[in-house]
């Protein structure tokens, strides 16, 4: 038979083993809930605004692995970054980070020449991460030229590598 003094190390084991487990589960949770939070609702609103569809890394890989045809566009600076790595068979087409509300004639017109003339064409626009907007950009002034299946890929070149994707550097 178990001893009272037995049965009392052992409950208090564990209330202890059942404190710690409830602090590492509140502590997966992680502290950052509300960068979290300001990222995803941000994401959103530029979805709405944008009028365009996103696309999942995984999803995106899937098409490139089907060889579904589209226009991918990395949207982040040559030298710093599309030189470096970009996810295979994308073109550069260099945006800013702040929102755009306007386009000059020159970029409009090179923006325009990248896309051509089909608008029903598949295009999927990226840059470095969920947070960066050069893709936004590029999938925002696609629809309001009057493309029809645009997706933006969120996660960016980050979620791709961090997925443990193939990439290339530009020669």
């Amino acid at each position: 038979m178990v001893s009272k003094k037995e049965m009392v190390v052992v409950s208090v084991a564990v209330l202890v083993f059942c404190f710690i487990l409830s602090g590492r589960v509140f502590a997966a949770w992680g502290t950052q809930e509300l960068d979290t939070e300001k990222i995803a609702v941000t994401f959103q609103k530029e979805v709405a605004r944008g009028g365009y569809k996103i696309v999942s890394t995984q999803e995106l890989k899937g098409w490139i692995d089907q060889k579904k045809a589209m226009l991918l566009v990395d949207t982040m600076p040559f030298e710093d970054s599309f030189k470096k790595q970009h996810i295979p068979g994308a073109v550069n087409f260099v945006l800013p980070i702040p929102e755009m509300t306007q386009m000059d004639d020159k970029t409009k017109a090179a923006f325009e020449k990248l896309l051509g003339p089909d608008k029903d064409r598949l295009i999927v626009f990226y840059c470095g991460f969920t947070k960066c907007t050069r893709s936004h950009n590029g999938a925002m002034w696609a629809v309001k030229l009057g493309y029809k299946n645009v997706y933006r890929h969120p996660g960016g070149i980050k979620a791709w590598t961090e997925a443990d994707y193939p990439v290339e550097k530009a020669k």
